[in-house]
C-alpha cells in the first residue's frame, strides 16, 4: 500500500455547494490526513458537503509559511502510507496556492497526485471574459508602490499587445478600488479589461470593457474577491 495525495477544490463561496462534484466526499473519506490553508474554514467546509464526515477523525495541518515544518510532517505522512488531502482556502490547491509547496514535495516523493475538479476563480474569470483562452498568464499581484505598480501595468500592457496574451492579476480586496483608478489612468484607451468579482455567489458580476468605457463607469469592488484580465490591441 501507498499514499495518494488528493488535491480537494473548496468552494468560492459559502453557498455555492452545487459547484463542488459529489466524488469529492469520496476522495475526502479515503484520506486519514488533511494539509489545510486554513483549518476553520475547511473544517466547516466539510461539514457543509458532507454531515458524515467526522471531521476530528483526521489529522489536521494547516499550510503556512514554515515551510520546512509543513514538509517534514508531510514527508513523514507519506511515510506511514497515509492518504492525505490538500484543501485550499478557496478553489483549487496549487492554483495561487501555497499548498503547491506540498504538491511539488509529493512528485518528488514519486506519490500518486490526483487533482480533483471543482471551481478556479481565474479559469472561470478567463472563460466568461472572452479574451484570449489560447494564450494567457497568471501574474498574481502587481506591486504595492503605485510608482512600480505603473511600471508593471505598462510592461504587462506592452506583453499583451505582442503576443495578444491575457494578462491576468488579482489584488487585495480591500484595494481593488485602488487598482481599478491606477488601470483607468496608466492603460491605453482601446486596451480591454475584464473585471470578474463574487464568482459562483449570488452577486456575481463578470464585465468585459475598454478602458475607455470602463472610464465612464462608476464602479465599487471594495472588499469583494476580484480577478482582473487584461488584453490589448
Amino acid at each position: 500500500m501507498s499514499s495518494t495525495l488528493y488535491l480537494i477544490p473548496c468552494v468560492l463561496d459559502e453557498l455555492a455547494l452545487n459547484t463542488i462534484p459529489l466524488y469529492i466526499i469520496d476522495a475526502v473519506k479515503n484520506c486519514q490526513v488533511i494539509f489545510a490553508e486554513n483549518e476553520r474554514t475547511s473544517r466547516r467546509f466539510l461539514k457543509s458537503i458532507c454531515k458524515e464526515i467526522i471531521i476530528d477523525d483526521y489529522e489536521w495541518f494547516t499550510i503556512h509559511k514554515a515551510e520546512e515544518e509543513q514538509k517534514n510532517s508531510f514527508r513523514q505522512k507519506i511515510k506511514e502510507q497515509k492518504n492525505i488531502a490538500i484543501i485550499s482556502e478557496a478553489g483549487c490547491p496549487g492554483i495561487a496556492d501555497p499548498g503547491q509547496i506540498l504538491i511539488e514535495l509529493a512528485q518528488q516523493l514519486n506519490v500518486t497526485v490526483k487533482p480533483l475538479v471543482g471551481p478556479s476563480s481565474i479559469l472561470l474569470a478567463l472563460m466568461a471574459s472572452g479574451m484570449n483562452g489560447q494564450q494567457f498568464e497568471f501574474v498574481g499581484y502587481l506591486p504595492i508602490d503605485n510608482g512600480e505598480r505603473i511600471k508593471a501595468i505598462k510592461e504587462l500592457e506592452l506583453l499583451s499587445q505582442k503576443k495578444l496574451s491575457t494578462i491576468i492579476f488579482i489584488e487585495t480586496p480591500y484595494r481593488n478600488n485602488q487598482l481599478i483608478e491606477t488601470l483607468l489612468k496608466t492603460c491605453k484607451p482601446a486596451t480591454r479589461l475584464c473585471i470578474a468579482a463574487e464568482l459562483t455567489g449570488l452577486h456575481e458580476f463578470v464585465k468585459t470593457k475598454t478602458i475607455a468605457d470602463w472610464q465612464k463607469e462608476k464602479t465599487d469592488f471594495h472588499k469583494k474577491p476580484v480577478i482582473f484580465l487584461l488584453l490589448a490591441v
